[in-house]
């Protein structure tokens, strides 16, 4: 794991009194399937029901250091990034991506360089519908994610504030 600037253990200690809901956990079912390293920027999301269109569209366009937020439903049916899709994030400076759902192609995911958390792995890709939604919040596992919202991962966990914490 790189070194960086924050610890969600940390970010957690100083925000535990916080009761305003600017400061929230994910819970712990995320499973790092891309780089192991630890990734936080501002976030990006899209609504992404067993289609991953929307996702194609987003990797494919210019990151500028953020984190895609994918709504999967929770889905582990099919995959909604793969190597392809982590590949072209990477390469687009996209800081990371944490799929509601499943994902595919580890060992592409691996050799990507771009951290990816997500419910688990599933060989099934999904259809190609033109579905989904971009740049809407969404409910991750329970947990409220705005678009501009900041997402910090790391090995211990994944938090989501309305602000930079770092």
């Amino acid at each position: 794991m790189t070194s960086t600037p924050f610890s969600t253990c940390d970010l957690c200690d100083a925000h535990e009194g916080d009761t305003s809901g600017d400061f929230r956990v994910l819970p712990p079912v995320f499973r790092a399937f891309g780089a192991e390293q630890a990734f936080c920027g501002p976030v990006h999301t899209l609504r992404a029901p067993e289609d991953n269109s929307r996702v194609r569209e987003a990797v494919g366009s210019a990151g500028e250091g953020r984190v895609l937020v994918i709504d999967g439903g929770g889905s582990l049916r099919h995959a909604l990034v793969g190597g392809n899709l982590a590949l072209a994030a990477a390469r687009n400076g996209w800081a990371g991506i944490v799929v509601d759902g499943s994902v595919r192609d580890l060992a592409e995911l691996r050799a990507a360089g771009i951290p990816v958390r997500a419910l688990a792995a599933m060989p099934l890709r999904t259809a190609k519908r033109g579905e989904g939604q971009a740049g809407e919040p969404v409910r991750i596992q329970g947990v409220w994610v705005r678009p501009g919202d900041w997402l910090y991962a790391d090995e211990d966990g994944i938090v989501v504030a309305g602000r930079s914490l770092t």
